[in-house]
């Protein structure tokens, strides 16, 4: 699959937008401040509705404007195809094949993109909720209905931690409420849970072998799941929903006491594991980052080997974070099979033969030119 076209509308700061892309690498030239980031960005809310650099929507809307909005042309299963999104204060609507979704669920996954930027690089020694929006984002996009699950499990969340807040005022209270929330929440949260062990089996079997190719045979990579409650990988969903059942029976009252959710998937965790050490832990800056690119250049495999197509990388001014050796890596592996976006402050130091044939765009002041 590659993107043909992208249309931007009081977009960041981007009044207007008419690009058409080639499927091939392109590259997104400018200095800080300028539009890079958000013309990448424009690309990931395409494919996925929201954002990777904020919850808030309203943030993608040109200062002063009621609404935004992001077109583009598509080409997937032999095919070309319109995607829209529109973004108001009113809420979002997406669009496919010019006709609205009811459920955002229905449009997630109609285009399939990796985006690996700086922050990526702090997935492995970061903090647990960013690897669980890495894992829910991958997920969601192959599995629509990931997407339906986790934003009811959320919104059940929210209730239910509001709920517990007042409990904990009275704790004497009526609880029948709460065991309501609780049983519904179940439902959810385990169908999220056995989904995010079916992929993570998926996960490693494609990073393993590309973490020990960047680490030349050295190193051998482990991804392990850390639940907030005793389910293991080969529970069956029945079994999930039984042991979350007995165990929010136990830690009622201190939920209550505390005021808030204790357990679910929402304070799961991935741990990673080189040579069998902690990588998160003990690992070096270098063995972090090679787990990262791991990881990233896995998505591209798994999305392929589960859609049966290559998605679109989108490389944010990441490539000047690598050295010389897994920059080359990354680039040897993506050459001619995947659809790339670089963006970039300049292409000086970036010694490889794939850009010499990539298309060059310019970005200044929310403006982008084509070199020629």
């Amino acid at each position: 699959m590659f993107l043909e076209k992208l249309t931007l509308t009081n977009y960041r700061n981007y009044q207007t937008l008419d690009l058409f892309f080639d499927h091939k690498v392109n590259v997104v030239i400018g200095e800080n401040a300028q539009g890079k980031t958000n013309l990448m960005e424009s690309i990931y809310v395409l494919a996925l509705t929201r954002s990777h650099r904020t919850p808030r929507d309203r943030e993608l809307i040109k200062w002063d404007e009621e609404y935004a909005k992001i077109k583009g042309s598509t080409w997937k299963r032999n095919r070309s195809f319109p995607l829209e999104i529109i973004i108001s204060k009113k809420g979002k609507k997406a669009k496919l094949n010019h006709l609205e979704q009811k459920r955002l669920s229905d449009y997630i996954g109609s285009l399939n993109v990796v985006m690996f930027a700086p922050e990526d690089l702090n997935l492995v020694k970061g903090s647990p909720q960013e690897r669980r929006r890495f894992i829910d984002m991958e997920i969601g996009q192959i599995q629509p209905s990931y997407v339906y699950h986790s934003v009811h499990y959320h919104r059940l969340l929210k209730q239910r931690n509001a709920l517990l807040k007042e409990l904990q005022k009275s704790p004497g209270s009526d609880r029948t409420m709460l065991k309501v929330l609780t049983d519904q929440m179940i439902q959810h949260g385990s169908e999220i849970v056995i989904r995010r062990y079916e992929f993570l089996q998926l996960l490693r079997k494609w990073a393993r072998p590309i973490h020990e190719g960047i680490s030349r045979g050295l190193e051998d990579l482990n991804i392990t799941y850390d639940s907030s409650t005793n389910v293991s990988e080969d529970s069956e969903l029945s079994k999930i929903v039984n042991v979350y059942q007995d165990h929010f029976k136990d830690i009622e009252t201190k939920e209550v006491e505390r005021g808030t959710t204790l357990i679910g998937p929402h304070r799961d965790d991935l741990n990673f594991f080189v040579n069998g050490k902690d990588v998160q832990t003990y690992g070096s800056q270098g063995q972090q980052r090679t787990t990262a690119l791991s990881l990233k250049l896995a998505e591209i495999e798994l999305i392929f080997n589960e859609v049966g197509e290559y998605p679109i990388l989108l490389l944010d001014d990441v490539l000047s974070e690598l050295d010389d050796y897994r920059q080359s890596h990354l680039l040897s592996t993506i050459q001619d099979k995947v659809q790339t976006f670089v963006s970039t402050t300049s292409v000086d130091g970036i010694d490889h033969e794939i850009l010499n044939r990539a298309d060059l765009f310019h970005v200044q002041k929310g403006c982008v030119t084509r070199e020629r």
